[in-house]
């Protein structure tokens, strides 16, 4: 049984000390649905978009590719995406070494109320009673030299390294998130220039924000009892994410209700539609719940670079994305506004997308979300603590 260590403050959980799954740990309702492989052949095959395909094949296959597996699954794996392969391993190399440190270290860059940068536990964790078998750190590239200080003070080779290589992968995927937003935007029906359009009227590419989070899953004595991260939605536009070759996230289906284990493909990126995007684009494509699991004899690595507006943007529906004759469905939302109502779904067991819906739509828009194949609808797992949190 694990302490919180030897350490004052008491927020430390040491993972590598735990011979069990202490309840504080402990998550009911984590076997109420089943899992199965998506990277086997079938109906359940998690979606591949192959950018490297679009220079040997006609644009538009590329574009329906988006559009299915963004309407059908709200995510996908992106390969072919020209992001070098020896960068990622860097990146998986220097994030193990951050995780690595002393816990003294980690602590002193813990991430106190408010702070949405820093060391910690994910922050939704906040939301709920139970603890998660994870760590993770989250900055802002735009501040990363600066934020990476509370973990180097002294700066150092360390430090230096891993603001270098972060600097090298920002400057990657952000140009790569420029190039999937003009997909997603086509595969929206729209043409080059509509989509010239859009961007002069809304200047998303140009105004998008970044933020980078990192997670550590270590292995678990009893990974059937623990989670790594709970149930959710990203809140932003999209998210990328890199994980290692150890596979943990997984994708909540309807019909019938179930869980998609995501393969862990070598180079590949998860790319997850969020809740502002859903609303953006009028619930055609669908944010998805996703949780990440915890491996008995293997730790995890993994990487989210999300997305999103800046925070006085209004996010509302693209007129190119209300059908003829419908209404959005929709109200216009701030980033901020947004995160309140989602704190309040949290802790009412709410839907978030639902409470920001137009009440002349809502009837409409929940037909739309029953109809994409289960990706937005909020699987019913852990109520408990979704009412008791």
């Amino acid at each position: 049984m694990p302490t919180p260590s030897h350490l004052a403050n008491p927020r430390y959980f040491d993972f590598r000390a735990a011979r069990r799954v202490p309840e504080t740990h402990a998550w009911p309702g984590l076997h109420d649905h089943p899992v199965v492989d998506g990277g086997a052949p079938g109906p359940d095959a998690v979606p591949v978009v192959d950018l490297a395909g679009a220079a040997d094949e006609p644009r538009a296959a590329v574009v329906a590719q988006v559009a299915r597996a963004a309407e059908q699954w709200g995510a996908f794996l992106l390969t072919g995406h020209g992001v070098p392969a020896e960068l990622l391993a860097r990146v998986e190399d220097r994030i193990a070494t951050m995780f690595a440190l002393p816990a003294d270290d980690k602590m002193r860059a813990v991430r106190g109320p408010g702070d949405a940068c820093g060391y910690g536990s994910p922050p939704i964790s906040s939301f709920f009673s139970k603890c998660m078998w994870s760590e993770g750190y989250t900055f802002s590239p735009a501040n990363l030299r600066a934020d990476l200080r509370k973990l180097w003070p002294k700066a150092g080779d360390d430090y230096t390294s891993f603001c270098d290589v972060m600097e090298e992968f920002h400057k990657h995927m952000r140009a790569l998130a420029d190039k999937l937003l003009e997909l997603f935007l086509m595969a929206l029906g729209l043409t080059d220039e509509q989509v010239g359009g859009v961007e002069a009227e809304r200047r998303i590419a140009e105004t998008m924000t970044a933020t980078m989070h990192l997670n550590w899953y270590p292995r678990c004595p009893d990974p059937r009892r623990a989670l790594g991260l709970i149930a959710h939605t990203d809140s932003g536009f999209f998210t990328f994410v890199l994980q290692s070759l150890v596979p943990g996230l997984q994708l909540f289906r309807h019909a019938p209700d179930r869980w998609v284990a995501v393969p862990a493909v070598p180079g590949a990126f998860v790319v997850n539609v969020g809740d502002l995007f859903h609303i953006l684009t009028n619930g055609r494509f669908h944010s998805v719940y996703h949780r990440a699991v915890v491996n008995r004899d293997l730790d995890r690595i993994s990487l989210g670079y999300f997305l999103g507006p800046p925070p006085h943007a209004k996010v509302a529906p693209l007129r190119e994305a209300v059908p003829p004759g419908r209404t959005p469905a929709y109200r216009a939302v701030t980033w901020p506004e947004y995160m309140g109502v989602r704190k309040k779904a949290f802790t009412t067991g709410a839907s978030a997308l639902k409470m920001v819906a137009l009440a002349a739509a809502a009837a409409a828009a929940d037909l739309d979300d029953d109809a994409g194949a289960g990706a937005a609808a909020e699987p019913v797992v852990h109520q408990q603590l979704l009412v008791s949190s």
